[in-house]
């Protein structure tokens, strides 16, 4: 897993590293780079996947930089094991402007990404989602190894794919989406084309086959993050836009078990490993279900035109300013700081 991620002249994000733990929660004011950090990884990942779409220097460079030739846009991405004493570095320059990739050890040697082993494999796994209801709903002409969407497209062609080749997974989801709105009992599907499928939720009472198009976005958001928790083989690394947008509080413990299965299977039954999850939130429900978690927990602050990381387990003074208050409130007030700016 990735333990830690190092920006210099990387957007906003002129130089701070971002701690990772298997689960990480993000929260801060707008600007302060949470997806910016995001938008690096995914930066990382088409470097090294086939779809190629390099991102291009003068697309990440810090704005008003002065530029030179010596000038250079880097992403260290330092390991843990099994691969620690590992980093990858990714650099962008004027000379290079698709970036450079190479994997270094401590002797300054490493294997090279363009063999295809497992470090290029993880990173080339790492998945961004911002979802979007729209996409979640629109039926989705069926391919082998179909695979959600950044915004949450192919759903339908995913839950039908898992139907067929995990039918035990796609029970024990229709049973947990059940226990998460009870008002509908099963998934269904329906061809709307040819060889287009959709999807249909039915509910409890009544038996009434409602079609996507039709469902809250609260519905369709949580159906794709429960979705990719049960898949058998999971993206290595899955980075959520604020995955609680449009959800009921009440349903952000469920929201928050399903992410945690992904990054803790073991803990679930599961015998996967586990999947490295980043998550973005402005949600003061969601950040005061991990106040007992404060190592999960990174505070992203704005100071002047630069990003700042701060791991909130890392503060001497948490507990002394925690109190008995909810960790919402505590942030909310400004004392950790990751809040809008005062004019």
């Amino acid at each position: 897993m990735i333990e830690s991620v190092q920006f210099r002249n990387f957007r906003v994000l002129r130089d701070t590293t971002l701690p990772l733990s298997r689960f990480t929660l993000l929260l801060g004011p707008n600007g302060s780079g949470k997806s910016t950090a995001l938008q690096a990884l995914e930066a990382v990942q088409r470097r090294l996947s086939e779809s190629g779409g390099w991102v291009r220097f003068e697309q990440v460079i810090t704005t008003g930089l002065a530029v030179s030739e010596a000038t250079e846009v880097e992403v260290l991405l330092c390991w843990s094991a099994p691969c620690a004493g590992m980093t990858t570095q990714v650099i962008w320059s004027q000379s290079f402007p698709k970036s450079t990739v190479k994997h270094v050890n401590s002797e300054g040697e490493g294997p090279s990404p363009q063999d295809g082993g497992p470090l290029s494999a993880m990173l080339a796994g790492i998945r961004v989602y911002s979802l979007d209801a729209t996409q979640i709903a629109a039926g989705v002409r069926l391919v082998p190894s179909m695979e959600l969407g950044r915004g949450g497209a192919h759903l339908a062609g995913v839950l039908d794919r898992l139907r067929d080749d995990a039918p035990e997974r796609f029970k024990a989801l229709n049973e947990e989406w059940g226990r998460w709105l009870p008002e509908f009992d099963q998934i269904l599907f329906d061809t709307v084309g040819e060889g287009v499928r959709a999807f249909r939720l039915r509910t409890r009472q009544g038996h009434y086959a409602m079609p996507a198009s039709d469902l809250s976005q609260g519905t369709l958001l949580a159906l794709a993050i429960l979705t990719l928790a049960y898949l058998p083989n999971p993206p290595a690394m899955v980075c959520f836009e604020e995955p609680d947008r449009g959800i009921h509080p009440r349903l952000l413990r469920d929201v928050q078990d399903a992410l945690y299965r992904l990054s803790y299977p073991e803990s679930f039954g599961e015998t996967r490993p586990p999947v490295q999850v980043l998550a973005t939130t402005h949600s003061p429900y969601f950040l005061d279900l991990h106040r007992d978690h404060p190592e999960e927990v990174v505070i992203a602050s704005r100071i002047g035109q630069e990003a700042r990381f701060e791991r909130l387990s890392d503060r001497r003074d948490l507990e002394e300013i925690l109190g008995d208050a909810p960790l919402s409130e505590v942030w909310y007030s400004g004392i950790l700081g990751g809040v809008p700016v005062e004019r």
